[in-house]
């Protein structure tokens, strides 16, 4: 064999049989995600920045008062149940800023679907804590991330009542909410909220836009009447708004039941409306006035 061929074949590469042990550490993998966006696309930083931007707005505007506040737990899971009013809901907001700011506990709200779907919207309203409405969704953050979930039982029922049904509470749907709160192990924590009724009052609805554009319902409020349609879709009226959270309700039954007592679920659910009914009573007979509580 010529030295030139010898060499090449002294040179060229081998490869181990067995494989060696790496002396250092595998570096671990780095998160896919970019930012700070969880799983269900909220943002800590978005959440921050509509919390700086909304701050003005819940102490000055709407000047919020709590009574309460330390019922809702500092640590685990719980499912936080409000009445919901206003052609465009306001309690929403309100309740997570205080909860967050005052409790320093991150709270994600769940709503309807039609949110998800509207285009740029739908990205805002999940980066500041919007989730769809969905029990799976509620189950994995109550039970497995042991988070504060924030759920409107009246849905759109609530949202859409004229301004001369304020403060009527509709039926709490077939008291999913109830079972969803059993099956995770978790208190349900009722919120009356006063104030978000007067913020923006519906004076009629047009069911047939609504219709045309596939929506709950298309309102009138009197915010448009005063300030114009467009002015008017954005401005609230600064109502006084007062927060009360109720003591918080524990169900005598195992979690993770495949199924549950459906005469239980809704008398828990009825007891439930008629609770924050009664203190909704309360808290309007204790008013003297709108702008000022």
């Amino acid at each position: 064999m010529p030295p030139s061929e010898r060499r090449t074949q002294v040179k060229a590469p081998t490869r181990a049989l067995v494989p060696v042990p790496r002396t250092t550490e595998d570096e671990p993998l780095a998160d896919p995600r970019r930012g700070d966006v969880d799983e269900w696309g909220r943002s800590e930083h978005m959440r921050e920045i509509a919390r700086r931007l909304y701050d003005p707005m819940y102490r000055r505007w709407f000047r919020v008062e709590w009574e309460g506040l330390e019922k809702i737990p500092t640590d685990g899971g719980a499912l936080l149940v409000a009445n919901h009013a206003g052609a465009i809901p306001s309690d929403a907001p309100a309740i997570m800023h205080g909860i967050e700011t005052e409790l320093n506990r991150p709270v994600y709200g769940l709503a309807e679907y039609i949110f998800r779907e509207l285009p740029v919207i739908g990205t805002m309203w999940s980066r500041v804590g919007g989730v769809t409405a969905q029990p799976d969704n509620a189950y994995r953050l109550l039970r497995e991330q042991k988070q504060l979930v924030l759920v409107f039982p009246e849905g759109t029922k609530g949202t859409s009542k004229n301004y001369s049904e304020r403060y009527r509470l509709r039926r709490f749907g077939r008291g999913g909410f109830v079972e969803i709160a059993m099956r995770a192990g978790v208190p349900v924590v009722p919120i009356a909220v006063m104030g978000a009724e007067e913020s923006m009052p519906i004076v009629f609805k047009i069911p047939q836009l609504a219709k045309a554009f596939r929506v709950p319902y298309v309102p009138v409020t009197a915010n448009m009447l005063a300030f114009g349609p467009l002015l008017g879709g954005l401005l609230y009226f600064p109502s006084k708004f007062k927060l009360k959270v109720l003591d918080p309700i524990h169900f005598d039954v195992a979690p993770n039941q495949p199924r549950y007592s459906r005469s239980k679920v809704m008398d828990e659910s009825e007891s439930i409306r008629e609770k924050i009914q009664e203190a909704l009573y309360e808290l309007l007979q204790a008013r003297r006035s709108v702008w000022f509580g």
